[in-house]
């Protein structure tokens, strides 16, 4: 069983060690086992794995979403593990993005005030062409003045995009961010995360689509909260394969 992997010398983050366990007793569950990976600067990491083998639990630890029961957990040189909640606020305001996959957007406030929310909140006010670029990025500039109410759950997760985006984060962690988008959708996103990368940001996803995965630089698998492997430059029929392995 593979229980962690080599570590990059610069990692954009990197875990050691961590655990983390919900509930306690018979009922407990360990969501994340022991887990030590690290994850190169500039590049785009896919995480794939039956349900309930950790995934979205890494991702939020690996953001400082969630606070790990054991381990260290490193922003580049940041220890976030240690960092208290305002430092933590701060870090996850400039430095970190995340895409929820529930979206998370407020529903009085228009596409366009949704997507500028992170920069207002760092204490800058964002130009109309700088919410408008990236909004159009997304294929979503015609539905700046929408709430979400009036978006599809599609165009709701490519503003959620646009507004993880928007800040330029030294690392983009995205919870199944092609999920609710059509095969058109979903491959633009793609490209803007290539793109991203070739900025010299990072990506960390979770996803359970295959053709997803294999636009990434590696895919890493996990089962039962412990690391199950590493794919390098893989297709998806490569990816899909070894995670049927490891749900069978």
């Amino acid at each position: 069983m593979v229980t962690s992997l080599a570590m990059p010398t610069t990692a954009a983050v990197a875990l050691e060690g961590v655990s983390r366990t919900y509930g306690t007793g018979p009922a407990a569950v360990r969501a994340v086992d022991d887990v030590t990976i690290g994850f190169p600067r500039g590049s785009w990491t896919a995480v794939m794995g039956p349900s309930g083998s950790g995934k979205s639990t890494l991702l939020h630890l690996a953001a400082g979403l969630e606070r790990a029961d054991s381990g260290r957990i490193r922003l580049g040189d940041t220890d976030i593990a240690a960092a208290g909640d305002d430092e933590l606020t701060a870090l996850r305001r400039t430095r970190i993005g995340f895409v929820f996959q529930s979206f998370n957007l407020i529903g009085s406030l228009t596409a366009a005030e949704n997507v500028a929310l992170p920069l207002r909140l760092a204490g800058r006010e964002p130009s109309s062409t700088e919410v408008t670029d990236i909004l159009a990025a997304v294929g979503l500039a015609e539905r700046a003045r929408h709430r979400p109410r009036e978006l599809s759950g599609g165009q709701q997760q490519r503003v959620a995009i646009a507004r993880a985006m928007i800040t330029r984060p030294e690392i983009l962690f995205a919870d199944e961010p092609t999920g609710a988008l059509d095969t058109r959708a979903g491959d633009r996103v793609l490209e803007l995360m290539r793109a991203m990368t070739a900025a010299g940001q990072s990506i960390l996803m979770v996803t359970h689509d295959a053709a997803a995965a294999a636009r990434a630089d590696a895919v890493v698998f996990l089962r039962d909260g412990r690391l199950a492997g590493r794919l390098e430059g893989a297709g998806a029929a490569t990816v899909a394969e070894h995670l049927v392995a490891l749900e069978g």
